[in-house]
């Protein structure tokens, strides 16, 4: 017999079900209703259509033989470009930072079958992994050659023209080989609805030959359903009474915890109401940095278990009840699962259930719960704030040397920061030290802090500056290791070829700073090869002073007065910034989680 959370899982699917197919009738009744609809499009251009209803204005990936059909269809498209990347695995990075910064949007990646796609996978693992949206589009063989099975070029030449689409199909969220022309159009609009809903990426199959074929076009007449399944009104209520009563016996004694999710499961503007309405003290997991604005006069900080300040672990773990809202409980999201919150002082809302101390109700998403649960909380807030919230801020610290070293540089960079900033952190270093540096309001934080793919931020800082642009935020920056970029450095000819203009940092501390505080501090497999940093922008395309300006730094007073140069900060050319740090120098966050994952991984008997 199932459970009653199997039950409750099931009817939740099958209102899921039924609000889509309601959906599909109101799209066919609507479009036969007009008389444009018995016009015809080309698939190519169908499928463009639905993305430029999406707001899509750039496409991320490289051509090959069996999508250059396709790309014509790309190339002539008035509102999106192609960005032509250096390689499949920088595109998908592209694809996963453009779809961060454009919250609502989509990343989109177009490869070739079998080579292409394959190099491109680790990037799609990512973005799985991290709640990215992004859609792959793999030109493929035409069908009646995935019928027949010739030994074509670019396959295992066994015969299997399915392989790829088997293996990515452990890293999606939805996926489809478009093989009918009767139902192209509703399995485009399906793959594409939920790679938004799920937040994940999704995979499509394109035949050449099927790229031309004439479709109707009336589907186009009507938007696509992004919206969430809506919650079951009576399991919904029952919840929130729950979480009331529980509010109550904490006589208001909460804590707001904001991770990952509650970005990429559109929530960001229902967290910010309850946030400022009920006025309980608010901080947030690493991976949910800029969830919250932090300039907010009751926000915290970033609460990471053991690794958190004292001032936040206290406040967070003393605190009666701790209502989560998006967590995404990873390693290095909870300080290596130090998190001291117990199930009985804690509520969970996610984008597809909540928990209740030990209660599961799956199918109760946050989208709809937070507007009601925010209702219900306003006659709370003068009472929550008496609660003290200590605030959020890391002065630069006054050190007798000229040496950049970790525990000055990030809050000196704080001070650098403006509203509207997008700032990439590499995973490592970076990502750990600007944990602690308050960002100022409207800025957004872009970091892989769970997938952790060493070189993501030099393809993902592309797709993110390209997004900025689209959405008119400020500066694209990034931080990155030395080591890191020379895994990913082609991207900076894309940036120069599409004229995004980001200031990138380098640390230039020789070697792999995170694997040597993680095991072999002085061993020879950390270390790297040193390049001339200042003539890589040059070498890549631009034209230094002009297009491009490049930068050493060796000291706190050559970085400070760099940072402090208008024309610096402006920030209207693309600008590299090497920084000689300390090679075994590292942020006091990342130093304590090395020696967790030290702990947890046993790298000596």
């Amino acid at each position: 017999m199932p459970g009653a959370d199997q039950v409750t899982q099931v009817v939740a699917s099958l209102e899921a079900e039924l609000n889509r197919l309601k959906h599909e009738l109101t799209t066919m009744g609507v479009a036969d209703s007009v008389p444009a609809a018995s016009e015809t499009c080309t698939v190519a251009d169908y499928l463009l259509e639905r993305l430029n209803q999406l707001g899509v204005t750039t496409m991320f990936g490289l051509p090959g033989d069996f999508n250059l059909g396709f790309l014509d269809y790309v190339e002539a498209h008035p509102k999106i470009q192609w960005a032509g990347n250096c390689n499949e695995l920088n595109a998908s990075y592209a694809a996963d930072g453009y779809a961060r910064v454009k919250e609502g949007s989509i990343g989109v990646l177009l490869t070739t079958f079998g080579v292409g796609e394959l190099s491109a996978v680790n990037g799609i693992a990512g973005a799985y992994s991290e709640h990215v949206p992004v859609l792959h589009i793999v030109g493929v063989p035409r069908t009646d050659q995935q019928k027949t099975k010739p030994i074509l070029h670019h396959t295992l030449g066994d015969g299997r023209f399915d392989a790829y689409y088997k293996a990515f199909q452990n890293f999606v969220c939805s996926h489809a080989n478009l093989t009918d022309k009767a139902t192209i159009a509703a399995e485009i609009d399906r793959v594409i609805t939920e790679t938004v809903l799920f937040a994940k990426p999704s995979y499509l199959m394109l035949p050449t030959d099927l790229v031309h074929v004439h479709i109707p076009k009336k589907r186009l007449l009507t938007p696509l359903n992004l919206a969430p399944p809506r919650n079951n009104p009576e399991v919904e209520t029952f919840v929130l009474d729950e979480i009331m009563k529980l509010i109550e016996a904490a006589d208001r004694d909460v804590v707001l915890l904001v991770d990952a999710c509650a970005i990429r499961h559109g929530v960001r503007k229902e967290v910010k109401e309850l946030v400022e309405k009920s006025k309980f003290p608010v901080y947030a997991a690493p991976m949910g940095k800029t969830a919250v604005s932090e300039a907010y006069e009751r926000y915290g900080g970033i609460y990471v278990g053991t690794i958190s300040r004292p001032e936040v672990k206290e406040k967070v773990e003393n605190a009666k009840l701790i209502l989560s809202l998006g967590g995404l409980k990873s390693d290095f999201n909870t300080g290596n699962f130090t998190y001291q919150i117990p199930a009985t002082r804690s509520i969970e809302l996610h984008s597809d259930h909540t928990i209740v101390q030990h209660a599961t109700y799956p199918g109760i998403g946050m989208k709809w719960l937070l507007p009601k649960l925010t209702e219900r909380l306003a006659g709370l807030a003068e009472g929550a704030q008496l609660i003290e919230v200590p605030r959020f801020t890391t002065p630069v610290p006054q050190e007798a040397n000229e040496t950049i070293s970790q525990s000055w540089l990030w809050p000196r960079m704080g001070k650098f920061f403006r509203s509207g900033d997008v700032i990439v952190a590499e995973t490592g270093t970076s990502s750990f030290g600007v944990l602690d540096v308050p960002f100022p309001e409207g800025s957004v934080f872009v970091s892989q802090i769970l997938w952790g793919s060493i070189g993501w931020t030099v393809g993902s800082t592309l797709g993110a500056a390209l997004a900025a642009q689209d959405i008119g935020m400020s500066r694209t920056i990034l931080f990155v290791g030395d080591g890191s970029l020379q895994l990913t450095v082609q991207e900076l000819s894309v940036m120069h070829k599409l004229g995004v203009k980001p200031i990138i940092f380098v640390l230039n501390n020789s070697g792999y700073t995170i694997e040597r505080y993680l095991h072999g501090e002085k061993a020879k497999y950390n270390d790297i090869t040193n390049w001339e940093w200042t003539s890589l922008l040059s070498t890549m395309g631009g034209a230094e002073g002009r297009s491009c300006q490049s930068y050493t730094v060796r000291t706190k007073t050559e970085l400070s007065r760099l940072l402090e140069d208008e024309k610096f900060a402006r920030a209207d050319k693309i600008q590299l910034v090497e920084m000689i740090m300390p090679m075994h120098d590292a942020p006091r966050a990342l130093k304590v989680q090395a020696e967790l994952s030290g702990l947890t991984n046993k790298y000596t008997a």
